[in-house]
């Protein structure tokens, strides 16, 4: 009689353990997900919407910066809207101490990014916080989300290569104009010698208006031979 019983391997007990002692909890509501490496409960997951990467050079995340910032590709996680769980998720990570969300929501859209038919990119570069108000929060979440990229990926994050030389006041409440004005020549290359002829992701949290992000861009592109790709956590409606 042959038996269907499979003894699981040492690392599969040890996983199973550590699970059984420190469950994955969803990013957004904390509660305890039974699949392994997902960032949202099915509850959550069934409250949002994923973005499309079909077309990672023509949509909607490219179109905001038709006529702004030539770039490759621009992509996204998952669509933002107020108060859904990608909302209360992004706020936890920014306000409560969370790094950690934006590492696990970098793995996850790395994984998805392997499947699509974008070239491959030769390094990350976050969009850096004011030394000041990084001390604040005590880390820089798109760094944590760049890491998380770079891990699925297999690619390496240029940490240091774009600075902030001016402290900017938040940039939640104002309007698209206001934005506009608040990072002008607010970064600067360090490492263009590092940079030059690559093809670069530059990442950040969330894009709205994106002027962070085209901000960031027009200082990188006027490296040698550099071209560019956007990525984000989300995308914010408008």
């Amino acid at each position: 009689m042959t038996s269907n019983f499979i003894i699981p391997s040492p690392r599969e007990f040890c996983a199973g353990f550590i699970h059984l002692l420190y469950p994955e909890l969803c990013v957004a509501c904390d509660r305890d997900i039974p699949l392994k490496n997902a960032c949202f409960c099915l509850k959550c997951r069934q409250k949002i919407t994923p973005f499309d990467l079909s077309s990672p050079g023509d949509n909607e995340f490219t179109d905001r910066f038709w006529g702004r910032l030539p770039i490759q590709y621009g992509v996204a996680g998952f669509h933002l809207s107020r108060k859904n769980p990608i909302h209360r998720a992004i706020h936890k990570l920014k306000y409560h101490n969370k790094p950690e969300i934006a590492e696990i929501l970098g793995r996850e859209l790395g994984q998805k990014l392997k499947l699509t038919d974008i070239q491959q990119m030769d390094g990350i570069i976050p969009v850096p916080l004011h030394p000041a108000k990084e001390r604040a929060r005590g880390y820089n979440q798109s760094l944590f989300f760049a890491k998380g990229l770079a891990e699925s990926m297999q690619i390496p994050v240029y940490s240091k290569a774009l600075e902030r030389k001016k402290f900017t006041a938040t940039q939640t409440k104002k309007n698209r104009m206001e934005r506009f004005e608040n990072v002008g020549e607010v970064f600067a290359i360090r490492q263009a010698d590092l940079l030059e002829g690559k093809h670069l992701l530059l990442v950040d949290d969330v894009m709205t208006t994106g002027a962070t992000l085209e901000m960031c861009g027009q200082q990188l592109l006027q490296v040698q031979g550099a071209s560019l790709s956007l990525a984000t956590m989300a995308i914010a409606d408008l």
